[in-house]
């Protein structure tokens, strides 16, 4: 003890001592006695210093002179938590000694008990419980009794009174006791499913419930139990972390429709959202949600896929506006950075539209620059000499093109049908 608290202790003993009288217990917002507020900031002190000694001292002292039984209370629950179990039930049988004769005080049979489980007196602290909920008939006891049950892993036991204790009250922290004992102990796992959905028809979808219920659903891979659980849980909580778990369903099941669907009116994940509009070919979307990133973060990745697909989704790939709009958002994209692949596009724009084909071929030298062996970049330098009429130097790249991709490619097809027609005509 500190010598802070045992000055404290003595100051509250001299306080207790010039306060001889005993007087009957007074309504809580009555002192009494003088000193009462004094002593009850010195035995919190003492509690938060986890002094328990003092702690017990001072609250019996405010016991004895106030009658009030939130102190004797607290005395007993201090000594319980300090682990000195059979003082604390020595006291008890004090304090039920000053009862009148059939009388029961709650309170004290209840620190009893509890007192009896940490000594592991658990048949004794059983018949006390079993006793007390004759009388009470709350939910706690049959609680207390459920958990000594499931101590001597009684299990049938312990969930019947867990039953009744549900039954009371509906409480789902004693559902998800229930569902744990019948799902892991009794292995009745159907029926512990079947607890957890009438509760959430009934009563809704709390976290508690629907991430247990969400837990055995996994453990039987029911996919789809799962989905509907966590939608459920994400619609009324909107925590991110559920609306993570909706997505890896719908990608582990691959249906990209629905996650399109989920996507769109959570917006949780708008750069996965715009990776599917990709993957299924929406280019409206994909510019429209592009624009909407770039300007609320600035990353001119967004900008660039704006781009890209305003002119991959155009109908009229020869529209001048369109096109004009496309090249100011790329040539906006490269001021940031100087992206191989927008490097390329506008170069290629500025050659195959005929705007401006030696600056088109220095865009896409600079793209070669980052990766010169890239088949689709060669093609559009192919493209700009061709362009230029330099059919010869174009055929040369485009041989070194067809090898890396193969014939089969259609735009690469149709630049070297273009091209040999050139040299072609050339010989003629």
């Amino acid at each position: 003890m500190s010598k802070l608290l045992s000055s404290l202790l003595i100051v509250a003993s001299l306080l207790f001592t010039a306060c001889s009288q005993h007087q009957e217990p007074l309504p809580p917002n009555v002192k009494s006695f003088e000193d009462e507020d004094r002593l009850i900031i010195y035995a919190l002190y003492a509690k938060s210093q986890g002094d328990a000694n003092s702690t017990i001292s001072l609250f019996e002292m405010l016991y004895e002179k106030s009658g009030r039984k939130e102190y004797r209370n607290e005395e007993l629950i201090a000594m319980i938590q300090s682990r000195q179990n059979e003082r604390a039930l020595k006291k008890i049988e004090v304090y039920k000694a000053e009862l009148d004769e059939g009388e029961i005080d709650v309170e004290l049979e209840r620190l009893q008990i509890a007192a009896l489980m940490e000594l592991n007196a658990y048949e004794q602290a059983k018949n006390l419980a079993l006793d007390l909920v004759e009388h009470t008939k709350a939910a706690s006891e049959y609680q207390q009794i459920a958990a000594i049950y499931m101590i001597q892993g009684r299990y049938e036991f312990a969930l019947r009174y867990l039953q009744s204790a549900y039954a009371i009250n509906y409480d789902e922290g004693i559902l998800d006791k229930m569902a744990i004992i019948l799902y892991v102990n009794l292995n009745r796992k159907a029926e512990a499913i079947s607890h957890l959905e009438t509760h959430i028809r009934l009563h809704g979808c709390s976290e508690i419930t629907c991430t247990r219920l969400g837990s055995f659903y996994s453990e039987e891979n029911n996919v789809e139990g799962m989905l509907r659980i966590y939608l459920r849980l994400y619609d009324s909580t909107k925590d991110e972390k559920y609306a993570q778990t909706v997505i890896k369903l719908y990608n582990y099941k691959k249906d990209v429709i629905s996650l399109i669907r989920f996507l769109e009116k959570s917006e949780s994940d708008d750069a996965l959202l715009l990776q599917l509009y990709i993957s299924t070919k929406n280019y409206p979307k994909v510019v429209s949600l592009a624009d909407k990133l770039y300007k609320e973060d600035g990353d001119p990745y967004y900008l660039g896929q704006s781009a890209i697909f305003e002119y991959e989704g155009a109908e009229d790939k020869h529209n001048e506006a369109m096109v004009a709009s496309v090249m100011k958002k790329l040539k906006r994209v490269i001021e940031y950075s100087e992206n191989a692949m927008y490097l390329n596009y506008l170069g290629y724009l500025l050659i195959d539209h005929e705007i401006n084909v030696e600056e088109g071929m220095a865009f896409v030298k600079k793209a070669l620059e980052v990766e010169p062996e890239s088949p689709y970049y060669l093609d559009s330098l192919a493209w700009g000499y061709y362009k230029l009429d330099n059919c010869k130097k174009a055929l040369k790249l485009m041989k070194k093109v067809q090898k890396n991709l193969g014939k089969e490619d259609a735009e690469v097809s149709a630049h070297m049908k273009a091209i040999k027609a050139c040299i072609k005509k050339k010989g003629k």
